[in-house]
């Protein structure tokens, strides 16, 4: 019997434990509701370019603003929560809305000027080129023996 006393008690602390875990996470959820938001992105290259790729359904095209000074790159805007519904008829709201920034550095080889941005399907691609002077050169190599590269020598 006292076994059965020690296991139910156990059983009780191990319900207060999972009972403080989810009560913290259901906080935290609802207050990164509240904070700001970082969309997710992807940077990639390739021999002609930086390519940089955010995640942003139901961002508005004229909300966003990206620019590059000092060889930094900011993409700066804003999620609307949507007022078409009553936000009392909300079960659940966990995505994020207000403002975000995002900054990345950029290489001295990027060429800033040539930027191009697209925006579709809630996706932001940066087309970002390469500088004519970093991007790889093929170097060729001429394949032979130095006898016959000394015979091709002097018939010249």
């Amino acid at each position: 019997m006292r076994t059965l006393t020690s296991f139910r008690g156990t059983s009780t602390l191990q319900d207060q434990i999972n009972r403080l875990f989810s009560d913290t996470f259901e906080h935290a959820g609802q207050e990164s509701n509240l904070t700001a938001w970082a969309p997710a992105v992807d940077i990639y290259e390739n021999e002609h370019e930086l390519v940089v790729k955010a995640d942003l359904p139901d961002v508005d095209p004229k909300d966003l603003d990206i620019r590059v000074e000092n060889n930094i790159l900011s993409i700066r805007g804003e999620r609307k929560f949507e007022k078409k519904v009553n936000e009392d008829n909300y079960l659940r709201v966990e995505r994020a809305y207000g403002s975000f920034s995002r900054s990345f550095s950029l290489a001295n080889t990027v060429n800033a000027d040539g930027i191009k941005a697209d925006y579709q399907n809630g996706v932001l691609t940066l087309n970002i080129p390469k500088r004519e002077e970093a991007k790889p050169k093929q170097i060729r190599v001429n394949v032979g023996t130095p006898a016959v590269a000394a015979a091709a020598a002097g018939a010249k």
